[in-house]
């Protein structure tokens, strides 16, 4: 299951990232992301109700779409997670401890990391793909990071944008962590606001094809 996981991942690349919605609008935006071309979410541990909205999509399109769990900052948060339907943990931070109950429920483990040395020491530790976060520093950062870890897939977090989402996929992102720049659950969720919705992950879905 974990390759399958992890080649999914890298062959669709974006990750659109829920943080804060709704619970009973989670499956409505997760089939408008999928009509837009998304196939990977992330729902982050601090929404409401989170192990619930990840057991609930998972159940509703878990073979439409794979769900993850988000902000995820220590095993046994990890634990409950995978055991709510979760295929891939993604952290802000490096814990070791994290990626090793990750891999040992046989899931992809995606911590967080900026330094070369935090990049290089998640890997070393077993983490699949390693999300750069904060991503703001642009496409430049990642390229200087790429010349001596080009073995590391990396997925930048946290700045990617329409606008630059193109360079830093130039610089050799293997994937890509989609935050509000895609999913705003400040708004409402309405029938025009899922139309708009889909119509922006078609955007980055073309963006990067």
């Amino acid at each position: 299951m974990t390759t399958s996981v992890l080649s999914h991942l890298l062959e669709h690349k974006l990750v659109s990232i829920i943080r804060g919605a709704n619970p009973d609008d989670l499956v409505s935006i997760v089939r408008a992301l999928h009509a837009g071309g998304i196939r990977s979410v992330e729902i982050t541990i601090n929404s409401p109700k989170a192990l619930q909205g990840i057991e609930k999509v998972a159940e509703a399109l878990g073979d439409e779409m794979m769900v993850g769990a988000g902000t995820v900052l220590d095993p046994e948060t990890a634990r409950l997670a995978l055991n709510a339907g979760a295929r891939f943990i993604i952290s802000p931070t490096l814990n070791v401890k994290t990626i090793k109950t990750t891999k040992r429920y046989g899931a992809i483990s995606i911590p967080g990391a900026f330094t070369p040395t935090e990049i290089l020491t998640a890997y070393e530790h077993g983490a699949d793909i390693i999300k750069v976060f904060p991503a703001s520093l642009g496409a430049a950062y990642f390229k200087d990071i790429k010349g001596p870890l080009p073995f590391i897939p990396l997925m930048p977090t946290g700045g990617v944008k329409l606008d630059n989402i193109r360079d830093f996929q130039q610089a050799g992102a293997a994937a890509f962590g989609l935050g509000s720049s895609l999913v705003d659950t400040s708004q409402p969720v309405s029938e025009e606001y899922l139309r708009q919705l889909t119509k922006k992950a078609q955007q980055f879905v073309q963006a990067i094809s």
